[in-house]
């Protein structure tokens, strides 16, 4: 029997239409035209991945090195020594009360070294939303290493930490931080926060070329940078003298808490942490400075309480030709043991021993400097207690 072969199966083949289709020159250009778009395309892809890549690398180096620039410049390592830090007590300052000292700076030297001009001991409840500020005259009379000395004296013969060992000596507490800011600093501050409202009282308008060249009228005003440092520095008009001038700074702290806490403008936070960085020198980290605001954010400014430490100056308190302030070492401290037990420290406006009054940022815009030298000036303390008594 014969075997039949299976028929070798053709291969299939397009019909001519579908060749041209395929196999023209025309289509073999479109093909490869395609083809090189499609590498194109992901080309382009790749190129704009990387340089998306490449500008988020960079802004992140670059805010890195913004970030460090900032702390290093913040925390600056020849004031914020080794020393200090031993010295500075720790603290959760977004949990419980401490101390700062603030240190101002006009920026003049005295044999190449720098004396504080306005040094003021403020207690900081975070929990509570409470501040109490108490100014020290920069000729107050301490003893250092043995010998007399007024109070500005002691950063230039021992840095930040002597000055805080000064004051902690003087006030009998525990520092637990440290701000250290020039005039020219606290200009720029204020000017970066878009200025401060202080309600000046009549009497203590300020025309004084040695303070600065802004004239202020009494009445409600708002102050820039300059104004406000010409408000800080005056003092040779007031009956009072330094105790007006340390009066205005404290009023002046209370205007900018205000600001920052209560009012300021979220486009103003670049430069504001730039003047911070640029003017203002603490042992605070930046993680410190933002728990505190955040924690202190809406209390009432007006309700800071304040004073000055217990002291007085005359004919008596001169030392070797030179004029010091002496201290009521008794009513400091009965006034600190207040301060420490958080409550009203009760303490002087001006020279004196206080009283039993309680004195606010507030009250201060309420009396001009002849009411505090003069012992006619009341307080909303005073004026509560007089309506309670009806």
């Amino acid at each position: 029997m014969s075997m039949r072969k299976k028929p070798v199966q053709q291969s299939r083949r397009p019909s001519s239409g579908a060749a041209s289709r395929i196999y023209s020159r025309e289509n073999v250009s479109r093909y490869s035209e395609r083809a090189r778009q499609r590498q194109r395309s992901r080309r382009i892809k790749r190129g704009v991945l990387a340089g998306v890549l490449g500008v988020l690398l960079v802004a992140v180096v670059g805010a890195g090195a913004w970030f460090s620039s900032i702390v290093s410049r913040l925390n600056n390592s020849n004031i914020i020594t080794d020393a200090l830090n031993q010295i500075l007590v720790d603290s959760d300052v977004a949990r419980e009360p401490f101390y700062m000292l603030l240190l101002g700076t006009d920026g003049r030297t005295d044999e190449e070294v720098e004396r504080t001009d306005s040094i003021i001991l403020a207690r900081i409840d975070a929990p509570e939303k409470k501040v109490t500020l108490i100014s020290i005259p920069r000729d107050t009379k301490v003893e250092i290493n043995g010998s007399i000395y007024k109070i500005n004296a002691a950063y230039s013969l021992g840095g930040a930490e002597g000055a805080v060992e000064a004051v902690n000596e003087l006030c009998g507490v525990q520092i637990s931080h440290y701000a250290q800011v020039s005039f020219e600093g606290m200009k720029e501050l204020i000017d970066a926060v878009g200025g401060i409202d202080i309600y000046v009282p009549e009497g203590d308008e300020v025309d004084d070329p040695e303070a600065g060249p802004v004239t202020i009228e009494a009445g409600q005003q708002h102050m820039d940078g300059e104004a406000a440092l010409t408000f800080s520095r005056a003092r040779h008009q007031f009956i009072d003298g330094d105790y007006t001038r340390m009066r205005h700074q404290r009023m002046v702290l209370g205007a900018l808490a205000d600001q920052i806490l209560n009012k300021l403008d979220a486009s103003t936070i670049v430069p504001l942490v730039e003047s911070v960085a640029n003017m203002v020198v603490t042992d605070l980290s930046v993680g410190d400075i933002v728990s505190l605001v955040n924690a202190m954010r809406g209390m009432d400014t007006s309700s800071i309480w304040s004073a000055n430490i217990p002291s007085y100056a005359n004919g008596s308190t001169y030392i070797n030709g030179q004029s010091f302030v002496f201290v009521y070492e008794d009513a400091l401290k009965k006034m600190m043991e207040r301060v420490d037990d958080g409550l009203d420290p009760q303490g002087p406006q001006s020279m004196g021993q206080g009283g039993n009054a309680s004195a606010t940022i507030d009250d201060l815009s309420d009396n001009s400097n002849r009411d505090w030298a003069s012992g006619t000036a009341t307080t909303h303390s005073q004026e509560e207690e007089e309506e309670s008594e009806e």
